[in-house]
């Protein structure tokens, strides 16, 4: 069987250990039969292979921009090779820009290196995952003080499908509802499911709690 770049993205993380199955203790206090740990990215084939995905994401989508924009620090590295992937895998040749934690004052100045962005441009976010939607937050005010810009979409590794503490929306979808941008993920939960379903890859131990952790946490979207 022939796979999908969502189910060949599900078994990097696997391999490379990204995504683990087990019993975590996550941040919120929920305790997930599953973890995500992008931190486990750290070689350059690795970075090659995810600027393949988040390339995929944006073609399967069919989203058209300008710019990609790396929200620094994870997504600059993100944003670059994802620009690599879109240039050597499918011909688009697009800017991609990143921004400074403040605002530098001398030479060439400004709080983005890269490409400068201008009125009407059309520009993608990436990130890694998101959990609040704080990077998004922070990243919105500085895009528009620097130009009128289109916001085309934001890409994300994963979504977890997962409603927040005090309210029943996912990030994703609060994100959605505030500020009107829709994010894309390369996967999300029920793709993880679905492939251990599949025997795509190990985990069939896991699955019931898996699906009582959905049941009790998740969303729909």
């Amino acid at each position: 069987m022939e796979l999908t770049y969502k189910q060949q993205f599900i078994k990097f993380m696997v391999e490379n250990g990204v995504l683990t199955f087990g019993e975590f203790t996550l941040k919120s206090g929920r305790k997930a039969p599953y973890f995500i740990n992008t931190g486990n990215y750290k070689t350059g084939s690795q970075l090659a292979r995810l600027g393949k995905y988040y390339a995929a994401c944006i073609q399967q989508n069919e989203l058209k921009a300008d710019t990609l924009v790396g929200p620094a620090y994870k997504g600059i590295p993100l944003a670059a090779t994802a620009a690599v992937s879109l240039s050597n895998d499918y011909s688009v040749d697009m800017n991609y820009c990143f921004d400074r934690k403040e605002v530098k004052d001398h030479g060439e100045g400004g709080l983005f290196v890269g490409k400068q962005l201008e009125d009407g441009e059309k520009v993608i976010i990436i990130e890694d995952v998101m959990t609040s939607g704080k990077a998004l937050r922070e990243i919105l005010p500085k895009l528009k003080a620097a130009a009128n810009v289109e916001i085309a979409g934001m890409i994300i590794s994963v979504d977890r499908m997962e409603k927040g503490l005090e309210s029943q929306l996912s990030a994703v979808q609060e994100v959605y509802k505030e500020f009107g941008v829709k994010v894309y993920s390369i996967v999300n939960m029920s793709d993880i499911i679905e492939a251990i379903e599949l025997g795509i890859i190990e985990g069939k131990e896991y699955l019931a709690k898996m699906k009582e952790y959905r049941a009790a946490y998740g969303v729909e979207q």
